[in-house]
């Protein structure tokens, strides 16, 4: 895998949702610059082995 996609919606309790679409990770946070480093570690621990992780990581924010 190359890529990874995460759709990023907005929370009705505040802050921001990020869901992968192709594999289930889930991660969240209070603002934009905090969600991509959150997303940043979910992939790193999603996939342990370096050689297996995506090296292009998306963020698609539906409105």
């Amino acid at each position: 895998m190359t890529e990874i996609l995460f759709l990023v919606e907005e929370d009705a309790e505040g802050g921001f949702v990020a869901t992968a679409v192709s594999d289930y990770i889930v991660t969240q946070a209070d603002d934009l610059d905090s969600l991509r480093e959150n997303v940043r570690d979910a992939v790193q621990c999603h996939f342990e082995d370096a050689s297996a992780r995506p090296k292009v990581i998306r963020l698609h924010l539906s409105r």
